[in-house]
């Protein structure tokens, strides 16, 4: 499907939360599945999940060790599912990438410690490019290389440092649907852009805490109208930027209680006049999130990993045709109707 020529941006409003303390305890990453399917993946000290859930709210169960052992997870830092559902997590402990079906089931594993070719040194982000070779932010040796699905590696790109192409601990990754590479180079505090070679596109970004501005992103999605969104963990936000990187919009929280936090609340009556006696607005807002993911609806899932839970928008915009969308003017200025 080819990207708009134009966009109408209507709004992007907040949808709904998923998920609650005890089910979905420190979320740090999430693969979305089929059928409103989602992968939460939880950590802790001594405690890593992978809770199985959907978009409606229903827990579907849980896998996941804490160990050293093949199929046991230390401290995983982000989970992929493919077009089969079957989940590749990246563990920073253990240097190496696991695989495990949909049902928890363990499969596989790749990687060791090092900084030779196909060796990690704390594995970060991971994604797909069109062939579902997984390409992994190794992010000590700062770079990021591709291996095939059992582990064969493929080509790498980056090198330490500030300059074009060059990454300081990079952290979060995605692939757009024409095959572009996007990283978040974490202590840089900016997005890098790449062909599916690995060559330099274009960067934005710097340290800071105002519009555009980032303090350590760890996460970058891509929607299919090519708008990007960067999660701006140390400034409690996510920012989108268009397929150009300029500045759009951004999201601090909104949260309502998820469908299992009421059914949880209307049987406690403790929690109840706790939360009678509180202030509101402080909950609804974002804490830490730690990662993102949009889907092929428009839906922006954000991992809000300080409150234990997922929340939820709602994309709308409508496709414009040339003769709907002006060309670029030299001085913009927004009036409401």
């Amino acid at each position: 499907m080819a990207r708009p020529y134009g966009l109408l941006r209507a709004g992007f409003p907040y949808l709904k939360s998923l998920g609650m303390r005890r089910i979905t305890n420190f979320p740090v990453d999430l693969a979305l599945g089929k059928e409103g399917r989602i992968y939460i993946l939880n950590r802790q000290e001594g405690f890593v999940q992978i809770r199985k859930y959907t978009v409606d709210d229903e827990d579907q169960g849980n896998f996941g060790t804490v160990g050293d052992g093949e199929g046991e997870l230390q401290w995983p830092v982000s989970i992929i599912a493919d077009s089969t559902e079957t989940l590749f997590i990246s563990d920073e402990a253990h240097d190496n990438i696991s695989s495990f079906n949909s049902d928890g089931e363990f499969l596989r594993l790749f990687g060791e410690q090092g900084s030779a070719e196909g060796q990690l040194n704390r594995p970060a982000g991971l994604a797909f490019d069109a062939d579902e070779n997984i390409l992994v932010v190794d992010s000590k040796n700062h770079r990021v290389q591709k291996f095939t699905k059992t582990g064969k590696f493929l080509s790498a790109f980056g090198s330490f440092g500030c300059d074009d192409g060059q990454f300081d601990s990079p952290w979060g990754i995605t692939v757009d649907e024409l095959g572009d590479i996007y990283v978040a180079d974490w202590r840089n505090d900016r997005v890098q852009k790449f062909s599916s070679n690995g060559e330099f596109i274009m960067m934005f970004g710097k340290s800071g805490s105002a519009n555009g501005e980032f303090n350590r992103p760890t996460d970058v999605a891509v929607d299919l109208d090519g708008d990007i969104y960067v999660c701006d963990r140390g400034n409690n936000r996510v920012q989108q930027f268009n397929a150009e990187a300029r500045y759009v919009d951004k999201f601090i929280g909104d949260a309502t209680l998820s469908k299992t936090g009421r059914e949880y609340m209307m049987t406690n009556a403790a929690p109840n006049r706790i939360r009678d006696m509180s202030v509101l607005e402080p909950q609804k807002r974002l804490r830490q999130p730690r990662s993102i993911a949009i889907d092929s609806e428009g839906r922006l899932y954000i991992t809000d990993t300080g409150s234990y839970r997922i929340q939820i928008y709602q994309k709308e915009a409508i496709h414009l045709e040339p003769h709907q969308f002006a060309p670029p003017m030299r001085s913009v200025t927004l009036h409401q109707e």
